[in-house]
């Protein structure tokens, strides 16, 4: 596999990768390949397409990061949790670049984590533990309850109800991120309400194109600016069927 633009791909980003983490995201491209042979874990498998789309758009959290000291600090070395991550994105690629961070990889599929564990086995990954769980029931446990200096989240869900799911986990001082599609500024101003009654404050929003690309890409930034009341997330389908907007 010719991994330069991958390499290419990150330095445009600002990281300038070690041969050794090159090789741990093909080693991980080669499980994702292979296991999805037989399970269902993303329809995009050509080498250069997964380098764009999930790796590199992964770790496209250090443009919305840049110029901002506490959320670099918390994308680079803090207690992170990825919500919803599926076949491990962001939050593998992301810890492969940084690993001095804490990541906590939830799921509501079980089968992926399973997955995601031969994946951290192999690629040899130290503070990174998978956790099958569904936000709205594990949200209160102390253990999670606003302790995260970061929730990420490539979840395909409007900001409103995302934000009720996600915001519960992050604690005060602390930022929720979740990576957008390009022109999706209507859909955010409309979720402002809900960040706002989860406790969030929206700081920014960061809008480019991944290198090279012109995939277009929108990162609110929302900082956690008091506590989230204890009735949130609400429990059911209560979120999806009557968002806060």
């Amino acid at each position: 596999m010719d991994n330069s633009k991958l390499e290419t791909g990150l330095k445009k980003l600002g990281y300038n990768p070690t041969g050794e983490q090159l090789a741990l995201f093909d080693r991980y491209y080669e499980m994702l390949v292979e296991k999805n042979k037989v399970m269902n874990l993303t329809a995009i498998t050509e080498y250069d397409e997964v380098v764009l789309k999930h790796f590199v758009d992964s770790a496209s959290i250090l443009r919305a990061a840049e110029n901002d000291d506490e959320l670099s600090k918390a994308v680079r070395c803090g207690k992170i949790l990825d919500l919803g991550t599926g076949a491990g994105f962001p939050g593998i690629p992301l810890k492969i670049l940084f690993p001095d961070m804490e990541i906590v990889l939830m799921d509501s599929l079980n089968k992926r984590l399973v997955f995601l564990d031969e994946v951290i086995r192999e690629l040899g990954l130290r503070g990174v533990t998978t956790c099958h769980a569904r936000a709205e029931e594990i949200a209160r446990k102390p253990e999670h309850r606003e302790c995260y200096d970061l929730v990420v989240s490539r979840a395909v869900a409007r900001l409103s109800v995302l934000s009720e799911f996600c915001m519960g986990f992050v604690k005060v001082g602390g930022y929720f991120t979740p990576y957008k599609a390009g022109g999706s500024e209507e859909e955010i101003t409309a979720g402002l309400k809900a960040v706002e009654t989860f406790g969030g404050k929206l700081v920014r929003i960061s809008e480019f194109e991944l290198p090279d690309s012109d995939i277009k890409r929108a990162i609110p930034v929302i900082k956690k600016v008091k506590h989230t009341p204890d009735k949130y997330p609400r429990v059911g389908k209560k979120a999806e069927k009557n968002p806060i907007e």
